[in-house]
């Protein structure tokens, strides 16, 4: 085998491979005398059919079987003889020759680039703490959460539940499938498009109207994204919320079996100290995240970034085969995916290198840590801990984050780490928007 290795980027490759004749005929012989003991020629008892009529009637796709497996093993041998390590797959591309068979092999490689610079990197570590008056914020949105309605007479306002019927069309077409019934809008929660909600205020029980809003950009109905759309409304209720009081009933519903208030206060700040410690947790990772994708320089292969603009992309495929949609009218430009795909392949590729480089492992026992965390979660926690270990695949994801986790504590080993003080709500509104 002859290789010829030539570097026509910064990443990629251009790798000429020679089989020698002879090699390909004794293959191609080899695998003919193992066709003519198992192939039918009328006139010929098994195994005796002359090897120029089994050449003439199977050589030509011998051959090609042949060359294709030749290849496939010549190129990974090629990349070992070459310390060559492909980032993706390569074009396989044959070239004419009498020389046997010669094939080019064009691919890019992984990039190699430095971590020298990571003690420079700072770092701010979040740390917030659980205040009482977050506890009673806490508490009003439990009670929110409680809220009945009640019918009222009075005109729609701020808080108020409406139930509609409504119709809405854009460009002359109807896109509710009709007119809806019973359809619930609570006025101020921001669930419908912007101007929607407003237009409801003021109206009572039988009153009906018709007005225009404009669906956002982003939409997620493409037809009538970014479009203007007329809505024809009936009002059939107006309801009013009603908070529960904080007494023994309302906190039993929450699993304080006592009604105690002081036991209640305190089960939902053991629980507001559980999430903060994960919101906690989670912004510290990405702001380490963020601080190596900015700090590590490393050159993306390219074939690695439309490999995870495709990953990207394929949940909407999918979820449009499942609407029966054409998912060539999804008209999604990659472009749109590029940065994120980029962010990705660049830490897939840095957190990689540190791990491999300083040895990182999940170790047992942060693995079963966070599984037996999981578990508590659920009713039978032994059956969720048991499904984890019962099969080794369903480790894997565990694994993964235990991994990265355990990458990000040795990176902040090596950085430089400052405390920044920050609100509860600033760390639990980040974890709801995430």
């Amino acid at each position: 085998m002859q290789v010829s290795v030539e570097k026509t980027s910064e990443l990629s490759r251009k790798m000429t491979i020679t089989v020698p004749e002879e090699i390909v005929q004794d293959k191609v012989n080899e695998r003919l005398k193992s066709v003519a003991r198992e192939v039918k020629v009328d006139g010929f008892r098994p195994g005796k059919v002359p090897q120029k009529i089994i050449k003439k009637m199977y050589g030509a796709r011998v051959r090609d079987e042949v060359s294709g497996d030749l290849i496939q093993t010549h190129y990974f041998d090629a990349l070992q003889e070459n310390e060559l390590r492909p980032a993706g797959m390569p074009q396989i591309d044959p070239v004419a020759s009498d020389e046997g068979l010669v094939f080019m092999a064009t691919f890019e490689v992984y990039p190699e680039f430095s971590l020298d610079n990571l003690g420079d990197i700072a770092i701010k570590k979040p740390v917030a703490s659980v205040e009482s008056s977050d506890v009673d914020t806490m508490i009003e949105k439990l009670r929110e959460q409680k809220k009945t309605w009640q019918a009222s007479e009075q005109e729609a306002q701020e808080g108020n539940q409406v139930t509609i019927k409504l119709s809405g069309e854009s460009e002359g077409e109807n896109f509710t499938d009709g007119t809806i019934e019973n359809f619930e809008v609570e006025i101020g929660s921001n669930r419908m498009i912007p101007g929607f909600e407003e237009q409801l205020k003021g109206l009572v029980v039988g009153a009906t109207k018709k007005f225009e809003v404009t669906f956002p950009e982003d939409y997620g109905n493409e037809k009538i994204a970014g479009k203007p759309a007329e809505f024809d409304i009936e009002v059939l209720d107006v309801e009013v919320s009603v908070i529960p009081e904080i007494d023994a009933e309302f906190i039993q519903a929450y699993g304080v079996e006592s009604g105690d208030l002081d036991e209640f206060r305190a089960d939902v700040e053991k629980n507001m100290q559980r999430e903060l410690g994960e919101g906690l947790k989670a912004r510290l990772k990405n702001t380490v995240l963020d601080a190596l994708v900015e700090n590590v320089s490393v050159t993306l292969p390219v074939s690695m970034i439309n490999q995870e603009i495709e990953s990207l992309m394929k949940p909407y495929y999918e979820s449009a085969k499942k609407q029966n949609r054409d998912v060539n009218e999804l008209q999604l430009p990659k472009e749109n995916f590029e940065e994120q795909a980029k962010r990705r392949v660049a830490l897939g590729l840095i957190l990689a290198e540190i791990i491999q480089k300083n040895e990182i492992k999940a170790e047992e026992g942060a693995v079963r840590a966070v599984i037996d965390g999981m578990a508590q979660s659920y009713e039978q926690p032994e059956e969720v801990i048991n499904w984890y270990y019962g099969d080794k695949k369903n480790l894997v994801e565990v694994e993964q984050m235990v991994l990265e986790d355990a990458t990000v504590d040795w990176v902040l080993n090596q950085v430089n780490v400052t405390d920044e003080a920050v609100l509860f709500s600033d760390i639990m509104d980040a974890s709801a928007q995430q």
